[in-house]
């Protein structure tokens, strides 16, 4: 009996650990997981990092999951020695509920380069088109003589599984793809 009991034992202990899948949904104790997150992060410069997708030319993205919109909430909080309350925490998970946000770097030639920038969200053979697009019109000059254009785009997550394999392709005004990011969901919370 012992013998079946230590073996138990070490199969829970040894068992691989479920993958993570980015929450499109939060539960109680994944809001408490998020709000300790975000207070113990205060000491850490790259506690996002699992939310950042960076290209090979500079460009970047960040998924503004739930998850991590509460994380930063809690982190800001943290910063002013102060914590969430009740009605803030759930005003920040209602905030974009049912929308997978983007926060995405992009980099161009003019200061107007992305003003007509048509986001989209592949996943697999589907094609997502965004429900909210906010470019930016006057992009920022950089050191390099490029200028950098901080957009945000929103995509309904009514078909997306958490787990997904997706790529956010961004077209210009006359629908060539400019650029190109594979984002990894179960890499995510």
């Amino acid at each position: 009996m012992i013998r079946v009991l230590v073996v138990l034992a070490l199969a829970l202990v040894l068992a691989p650990l479920p993958a993570a899948a980015l929450m499109l949904q939060l539960a109680d104790g994944d809001r408490r997981e998020a709000l300790r997150l975000g207070e113990r992060s205060i000491t850490n410069d790259t506690f996002d990092g699992e939310w950042r997708v960076v290209g090979g030319t500079g460009e970047s993205l960040v998924v503004m999951s739930p998850f991590h919109r509460l994380v930063l909430a809690s982190r800001n909080a943290a910063f002013k020695n102060d914590a969430l309350k009740p009605g803030d925490i759930d005003r920040v998970v209602k905030q974009d509920a049912n929308r997978l946000v983007m926060w995405v770097n992009l980099k161009g030639g003019s200061e107007e380069f992305a003003r007509y920038y048509a986001p989209r969200l592949l996943a697999g053979s589907r094609e997502i088109k965004a429900v909210f697009v906010q470019n930016e019109r006057t992009a920022i000059r950089q050191e390099d003589g490029r200028f950098l254009a901080r957009c945000i785009y929103g995509f309904p997550i009514q078909n997306l599984t958490g787990r997904d394999r997706l790529a956010l392709v961004v077209a210009d005004a006359d629908g060539r793809d400019v650029t190109r990011f594979t984002i990894d969901l179960a890499g995510m919370r």
